[in-house]
């Protein structure tokens, strides 16, 4: 199969596809890798490091969508990219349509196969694909919010972990799955209070098992939800639901209860955000602030941390897409249930049930 790995050109998005590695891998299962020019460059992967394992270096994204067979990225097509994928062209990449009708339409009028990694599952029926992404965004969730409470930027001017005498910052943690606690670990690395709250007692009984004592869960209802906020300095919502848009839990007429300073990160943005006041930015201008609350809802986090998330993306991902281009997606997807449920859409049809919800 011919593969192409395209530049990402949306805002700030520094990831690469695959690593030489992976391309490596590829091409020793005598598939054709075209690699566009500088692709790799701001994950620290130069065009030699791709043609030394045998891929081909092409100048622009136009020859690169001409020739592949299959499109391998880490973003969504944006509007630029449309009208360059072809009817039966796979693409594999991140999609979130629940968010995205623009996007949804675009790609069904195209009539491409389009697998999205965010709703391939394995046999647990965990999301192979995302977790890694998600590791990254929990860990950079408290990294970012930290700097943002700081007061020249309009924060409430806390250092998250204290110095002693002074009690430390307490951050509130919306969602005990894969983002959350990694954004509780690294909270609680820092020394903050942490909360997480969750509908799953499962889940919360695996927290509240394997994270220290100044980590402590509770059930998330609105309830609970209000009373917290009052109290919180950085509040992190870490919500998913597989293929759909994110509940709204932190409503517009919360912020009035919060102190002013008080710092959203909502990492389910992806997935429409489950704040009501979400709107994405960009690591050109990440945050905005709405009733004196600093937003920060940055679409692409691990983009930030290219080398880290490029490898780590590649990890997972590479296995799928060797078996996509070994077998074709039709015999990939029969063969393996999971990846079935990453198809989305193909030749124009949305085959995905929570995006059919979705559509207009």
């Amino acid at each position: 199969m011919i593969v192409g790995l395209p530049k990402e050109i949306k805002n700030n998005e520094n990831r690469v596809a695959l690593t030489p590695a992976g391309v490596f891998e590829l091409v020793k299962n005598e598939h054709t890798v075209f690699v566009q020019k500088d692709a790799g460059f701001n994950s620290g992967f130069s065009d030699v490091d791709y043609t030394d394992v045998g891929a081909s270096i092409l100048d622009t994204i136009e020859e690169v969508y001409a020739k592949a067979e299959m499109i391998v990225k880490v973003k969504e097509p944006i509007a630029e990219e449309y009208g360059l994928i072809k009817e039966g062209q796979i693409v594999f990449t991140y999609f979130h349509f629940a968010s995205s009708q623009p996007l949804t339409d675009a790609m069904i009028k195209s009539k491409s196969v389009c697998i999205a990694y965010e709703t391939v599952e394995d046999k647990n029926g965990t999301l192979p694909l995302l977790t890694p992404m998600s590791e990254v965004a929990g860990r950079m969730a408290v990294q970012q919010g930290a700097k943002y409470l700081e007061k020249p930027i309009k924060g409430k001017g806390i250092l998250l972990g204290g110095v002693p005498g002074v009690q430390p910052g307490k951050v509130l943690i919306l969602g005990a799955g894969i983002v959350g606690v990694q954004a509780a670990k690294m909270a609680a690395g820092l020394g903050a209070h942490v909360t997480i709250m969750d509908v799953n007692m499962d889940r919360l009984r695996y927290v509240n098992d394997v994270m220290p004592s100044h980590v402590v869960t509770e059930y998330s209802n609105e309830y609970n939800i209000r009373r917290h906020i009052k109290t919180h300095d950085l509040i992190i919502g870490g919500i998913l639901i597989k293929g759909a848009k994110a509940p709204k839990l932190i409503t517009r007429d919360m912020l009035k209860e919060m102190h002013p300073g008080t710092v959203l990160v909502d990492v389910a943005v992806d997935q429409g955000g489950c704040m009501e006041t979400t709107k994405p930015t960009t690591h050109e201008d990440p945050t905005y602030i709405i009733d004196d609350i600093v937003h920060y809802c940055v679409a692409n986090m691990p983009g930030a941390v290219p080398y880290t998330s490029t490898i780590a993306l590649t990890n997972v991902t590479l296995p799928y897409v060797i078996n996509i281009a070994n077998k074709g997606w039709e015999k990939a997807c029969e063969e393996n249930e999971g990846l079935q449920k990453g198809l989305n859409i193909a030749y124009g049809e949305v085959v995905y049930k929570e995006i059919l919800e979705n559509l207009h």
